[in-house]
């Protein structure tokens, strides 16, 4: 992306969304409610891989998130628009034997631990 050296996402607790935008380390950012550094202007962008962060995950590729729901809204609204590689990072000690899931929630495409790779 033309001289984007970061995506950032950006989450807007009236909307309970999150976006990505282009940025660099030029780019000004302000603190957030949540104490995180978000972009304060900038392209929005529609990524092609995106690492999801878990709390837990199962081998059917499901993962429990923060339970804000933010990943699973944003994953909906970007697969309308194309698609989008979804991969989990966690550890071993978070697998579980079966994820609760409910319609809501956007099944992963990968998940990487230290141990192993689940697909």
């Amino acid at each position: 992306r033309s001289g984007c050296d970061w995506s950032s996402d950006v989450c807007s607790s009236d909307l309970n969304q999150m976006n990505f935008f282009e940025w660099t380390n030029k780019d000004p950012l302000k603190i957030n409610k949540y104490g995180i550094a978000e972009p304060t202007l900038g392209k929005k962008i529609y990524p092609d891989i995106i690492f999801v962060p878990l709390v837990a995950y199962d081998d059917d590729l499901n993962r429990l998130g923060y339970g804000g729901g933010f990943y699973d809204r944003y994953l909906e609204k970007v697969s309308k628009i194309k698609k989008i590689f979804k991969i989990g990072l966690g550890f071993s000690y978070q697998e579980i034997k079966k994820i609760p899931i409910n319609k809501y929630d956007k099944k992963l495409d990968l998940i990487i631990t230290e141990k192993k790779i689940i697909q």
